[in-house]
Formats: structure tokens, sequence, C-alpha cells
């Protein structure tokens, strides 16, 4: 299974990116699709998740709710993560995972199988 972020950058407070995660590889017909985040020396935290092909989503995060929206394109196997009003705060490297099984979408970050290698996302004041 191949995970690949894309989409990340410099935007300023306030601003908007698009990160896009594109999956190869999945055999299972139930999987989730999660977004993660790490900064700087912080642990890595869940940011949102949606079940493939429900589209069931989940937020974990209280700080990125009406701010962040997901969703997928299960013809692609493919999910997004739409930030809006981004604020210093989410500056971080952003991953994207996959999660076999049709649990729902809240799991913890050791239910997660496969992984991107990240990007990297940075708001500026």
């Amino acid at each position: 299974v191949q995970v690949v972020e894309s989409g990340g950058g410099l935007v300023q407070a306030g601003g908007s990116l698009r990160l896009s995660c594109a999956t190869s590889g999945v055999t299972f017909d139930d999987y989730c699709i999660g977004w993660f985040r790490q900064a700087p020396g912080k642990e890595r935290e869940g940011v949102s998740s949606i079940t493939i092909p429900d589209g069931s989503t989940y937020y974990y995060q209280d700080s990125v709710k009406g701010r962040f929206t997901i969703s997928s394109d299960n013809a692609k196997n493919a999910a997004y993560l739409q930030m809006n009003s981004l604020k210093p705060e989410d500056t971080a490297v952003y991953y994207c995972a996959v999660s076999l099984g049709e649990d729902p979408p809240d799991r913890v970050i050791d239910e997660y199988d496969y992984w991107g290698q990240g990007i990297q996302v940075t708001v500026s004041p």
C-alpha cells in the first residue's frame, strides 16, 4: 500500500490550503483514511478521518471543527483535507494514513497501518 500526500506549503494566517492523499494497493473494501499532524516538539495528533466507502467522518480536534473539512473520492481511493481560516498553530507536518477494516472513523493512531511521508504546512502570522 502506498500513501502519498500533496498540497502543502506556506500560507498566511486566514488563508486556505487543500491537502490531497492518494492511496494505491488497498485491497480491502472498507478502510479509513486519516489525517494527522505533528508540530515541532509535539506528539503526532489526529486531525480528521473518513471511512471508505460510506464517508463517515470524524474530527479529532475541536480546534479544527468548522475550519477543516475532510472528503473523499472513492473512485480514486483518495481523500482531501480542505483547511480554511488557517492559524499559525496549524503549522505542522501533516501525514495521511490508512487504517484497514470497517470500524468507525474514530480510530486511534495505532490502528493506522500505512503512512505517507508527510508534508509541511506552514502558516505565517
